[in-house]
């Protein structure tokens, strides 16, 4: 993808916005990345310096340990710092893991952290690496999530999911053969993380429109790009073989691209991930099993865009008490509502939308992933206070429900 990375960092001075330059330096999706993976940090590293790869029992065992090997065949220190789960065995971004992850940091001597696992395992690096003010490199181990070069560290803090600033990898080295071992279920979660791109796009639209939130259109064209050749490979991402599983991780890089641009998640993140985050933070608090990212962002995309297909049908926000009392953001809402009726049609019905989970094997409704009806109902009336954005979803929260809840 070293074409594709200088393509869109040329396309980004070309188009004369506020979007930043890419800071990562190299991109790589092959088979037998990991060697490349090494080399680059060989050449990164110099002299007593010292590499600290961090990694989770499971992605330790599927790249970790060969990527060791091959950076002890070309004489780099490296030394691992593996991740232990949570009582309910799970690896979370939390202030036990960061701590765990930070210890394993010798400030005279660590020099590169290496990100050696899938979503989680980079949040953790990517937070490590910008409060202790080193560069990392990522090395993912599934194409289960968007955010591997993305800058921005969604940590649990207090049991609250916060998005904290952080840092985006110097460089990203997928390795096809590790990538189509990966089980399936966190193949599908990633192209679900993908079909949330249509209802994040959308709210993206719309908070610009009605909340004066910033936009951008490269950004919003990239994002829309991946997600388009997500779909258009969807029986090879089936199949899992490395065709498909290239073209699921080049999206999801792409989708991680956009953000970085951007320097913000909203190419790729809105109600949908926001039901997301609240659905995870429930789990927490009840001391349930965790379920993955992309599974619960690409049920919540179903049933945000049957919230989104059924305001627009029937009129909501239109109705003359409701204008009259709503100020000025119902104003713009009003003004806006051709162009919100011509965005939501964009937005695949949501019978579509489960259908596409269903081909790569993933859930397409909440009861499959334990969700049941009082928690996605609350969700649904509570989950736009989990962020500040301005999406539809909170919009009818707070200017239509407590008058005609759907």
């Amino acid at each position: 993808m070293q074409e594709q990375l200088a393509k869109w960092n040329e396309m980004a001075l070309r188009a004369g916005t506020a979007l930043e330059p890419l800071a990562i330096d190299r991109i790589e999706v092959a088979a037998g990345a990991l060697k490349t993976a090494a080399d680059y940090i060989a050449g990164a590293t110099a002299g007593e310096s010292c590499v600290l790869l961090v990694a989770d029992e499971t992605t330790w065992e599927a790249a970790g340990e060969t990527l060791l090997t091959h950076l002890a065949a070309r004489g780099v220190r490296a030394e691992r710092r593996l991740v232990p789960p949570d009582h309910q065995g799970d690896v979370v971004a939390d202030e036990r893991s960061l701590v765990h992850a930070m210890l394993g940091v010798r400030r005279e001597q660590t020099r590169l952290l290496v990100a050696v696992g899938s979503g989680t395992i980079h949040d953790i690096v990517r937070f490590v690496a910008y409060h202790m003010q080193l560069p990392f490199v990522s090395v993912p181990t599934a194409p289960s999530v968007d955010g591997f070069n993305s800058k921005g560290a969604p940590i649990l803090v207090n049991g609250e999911k916060i998005t904290i600033p952080a840092s985006a990898p110097i460089a990203l080295f997928a390795d096809l053969d590790v990538l189509v071992q990966a089980p399936a279920a966190l193949v599908a979660a990633g192209f679900g993380d993908m079909l949330g791109k249509y209802t994040s796009l959308f709210d993206w639209r719309f908070s610009h429109a009605i909340a004066g939130e910033p936009y951008d259109e490269l950004a919003a064209r990239i994002t829309r790009d991946a997600l388009e050749a997500c779909v258009a490979g969807r029986s090879r991402i089936a199949a899992r073989d490395a065709e498909g599983i290239a073209v699921l991780m080049r999206a999801l890089i792409a989708s991680g691209v956009a953000m970085l641009l951007f320097g913000q998640s909203h190419p790729a993140s809105g109600a949908e991930h926001h039901l997301s985050h609240y659905w995870e933070m429930d789990y927490l608090r009840h001391g349930r099993k965790q379920l993955l990212h992309g599974a619960k962002v690409g049920v919540a995309s179903v049933e945000i865009s049957a919230i989104y297909h059924e305001i627009v049908a029937r009129a909501q926000f239109m109705d003359e008490p409701e204008r009259a009392a709503g100020g000025p953001e119902l104003a713009r809402i009003e003004a806006s509502w051709p162009d919100i009726k011509a965005w939501v049609k964009d937005i695949p019905e949501p019978h579509r939308l489960q259908e596409l989970l269903r081909e790569v094997g993933g859930p397409s409704e909440p009861s499959e992933l334990g969700i049941g009806q009082e928690l996605l109902a609350r969700s649904l009336r509570q989950a736009h206070h989990v962020r500040s954005r301005y999406t539809l979803l909170r919009a009818f929260n707070t200017l239509v429900e407590p008058h005609e809840p759907l």
